[in-house]
């Protein structure tokens, strides 16, 4: 099996994995600290390989500041509130649950925002997404859910404003940065998020960082395996023209999600997760099925994919 045919899934899983490190990094720093870090070295990391295989950068300041305001929805709203809620309690597999959101979201506010009208099949779509979610995270709020512990209702409701800013990043993204190298676009959403994620983490935490060598390698994997990494395989992606094939598996990152958090942290995958899921999962899989000729098809499902490569 050749990496034309693997990449795409490689690229899922490695998305997948983010829900997971948000548990795993919480342990031995701040959340939103350990995303100042990851930033930054991402930052450093990708400006050096803009250097390094001549990547253009924006020619005006308007097309870098679009490049950064991206990034602050992208990366530091988006992340920090879901690393934030996780580290609130909110299990890695609920709020990978919850992700499920952001092509939902994206879907039912492009109308209004873009110009982009759905099909009969994916307002279907999106009432079954709504709704499976709903019922996997209910439960566990209301702690009505056999054999859960309950969690708190404001983590979720931030968790849920992450896909909100992700899901206004997407279409931000699409309406200014529809041209430019990719390689710089990351570096400068990078710095974006720092912008935002610094003076947030000194507000909300203390700022707490154990150093060791599991702290390191969560930052090694979050900044190469996800950071870098995922943007690697895109690249690639891209150059191949198999974008719209990782784009068509967006809705097995939530209950990939979910089986690693219960693999990794022993989290009950309980009966309405299991449910919800499922049916949020159908739903996403009808609100991304594309219907529309192939040219228009490619060209909506690169940014949709990059937007939200972390996690």
């Amino acid at each position: 099996m050749t990496l034309d045919r693997l990449a795409p899934a490689i690229f899922v899983l490695l998305w997948s994995t983010g829900w997971v490190m948000a548990k795993y990094a919480g342990i031995y720093a701040d959340p939103l600290t350990f995303l100042v870090l990851r930033y930054l070295l991402a930052t450093l990391l990708f400006t050096g390989f803009c250097l390094a295989t001549g990547a253009a950068w924006p020619k005006t300041w308007a097309a870098a500041g679009h490049a950064v305001i991206s990034g602050i929805f992208l990366h530091g709203l988006y992340l920090g509130a879901v690393w934030w809620a996780i580290g609130q309690g909110v299990p890695a597999a609920i709020s990978g649950i919850i992700a499920g959101l952001q092509p939902l979201m994206t879907a039912a506010v492009a109308p209004a925002l873009i110009g982009e009208n759905l099909s009969g099949q994916q307002k279907l779509g999106l009432i079954l997404g709504f709704l499976g979610i709903a019922l996997a995270v209910v439960p566990k709020v209301m702690a009505i859910d056999t054999g859960a512990t309950p969690i708190h209702l404001f983590p979720v409701i931030i968790n849920v404003l992450g896909m909100a800013a992700v899901t206004y990043g997407t279409l931000y993204q699409k309406r200014h940065l529809q041209d430019g190298d990719i390689r710089s676009t990351a570096t400068l959403q990078y710095i974006g998020a720092l912008i935002v994620t610094v003076p947030l983490a000194f507000l909300l935490e203390e700022m707490r960082v154990v150093w060791s060598v599991q702290l390191f390698a969560a930052l090694g994997w979050a900044v190469l395996g996800l950071s870098m990494g995922a943007i690697a395989l895109l690249l690639y992606l891209i150059r191949r023209g198999q974008v719209s094939r990782a784009a068509s598996l967006i809705y097995l990152v939530p209950p990939l999600a979910a089986v690693q958090a219960w693999l990794f942290f022993d989290e009950a995958l309980t009966l309405p997760m299991i449910a919800g899921t499922v049916i949020a999962v159908t739903g996403v899989y009808l609100t991304n099925r594309k219907t529309v000729p192939a040219p228009y098809k490619k060209r909506r499902a690169e940014p949709a994919v990059f937007s939200s490569l972390d996690a």
